[in-house]
């Protein structure tokens, strides 16, 4: 099994020197930046995790995490926030955006490894109960997405959806395991709309939980945040 990376950007070139001593004790390998201007020129698909310090240069972490969001080859990876910042608006400001958990300075190095651990043994979970085939399926249990044809099958009965219920299931089940904000949903899948409400969003999420039967119970609401598909 290759060995897992992770790529720490923050300014504080002493506490990155001592993340990375201590998480290559754990057997990760380790990468340093110390600005996200820094981070950008590297081949970030690589990482299988970013710990990201949010107040930086011109570029914060915020504005990295989204840049990162919004590109297919990285919006999959994981991200840790690390951060002095401990205001409410903060926290919920990074989960919107993906993050996968939230560290607040001070903290201690035993904590910190064991977020990392924790965030990389889900994500990787997650992965691994996504099936896909042939490269144009999305597959969880009887349900499937044929993403070449455009068809929904529950145990290979056709479901028929519209074109947005279809894309809207398909980035949720893309994203398994992770609360996808309003925001991610309205800019993946009404990116050619000019103007979309919330409500739409709320409205073809019942829709698909009536259509996919005894799936739309996957489909999980997190008030305040956004929706997520799990099993």
């Amino acid at each position: 099994m290759a060995t897992e990376r992770i790529l720490i950007v923050d300014d504080e070139e002493t506490l990155c020197e001592v993340l990375k001593l201590n998480l290559e004790n754990e057997g990760y390998d380790i990468d340093i930046a110390f600005s996200a201007e820094q981070a950008l020129t590297y081949n970030l698909e690589s990482y299988s995790l970013i710990i990201l310090d949010i107040m930086m240069g011109e570029i914060s972490g915020i504005k990295m995490a989204k840049m990162l969001k919004s590109n297919a080859t990285t919006e999959n990876t994981p991200i840790i926030f690390c951060t002095a910042r401990d205001t409410e608006d903060d926290m919920v400001m990074g989960l919107n955006l993906g993050a996968d958990d939230y560290i607040m300075k001070p903290y201690t190095i035993r904590n910190v490894i064991a977020r990392v651990k924790s965030v990389l043994r889900r994500t990787s979970n997650h992965k691994s109960t996504i099936k896909k085939e042939k490269n144009n399926e999305l597959k969880v249990n009887g349900l499937t997405l044929d993403l070449e044809f455009k068809r929904c099958t529950i145990d290979d009965k056709e479901i028929k959806l519209t074109r947005k219920e279809f894309e809207l299931l398909a980035y949720l089940i893309s994203h398994k395991g992770k609360i996808c904000s309003r925001e991610q949903l309205l800019s993946r899948v009404w990116s050619d709309e000019v103007i979309v409400l919330d409500r739409t969003i709320d409205v073809n999420i019942t829709r698909l939980r009536q259509k996919i039967g005894i799936y739309g119970s996957y489909i999980v609401t997190r008030s305040g945040f956004g929706y997520g598909f799990t099993d």
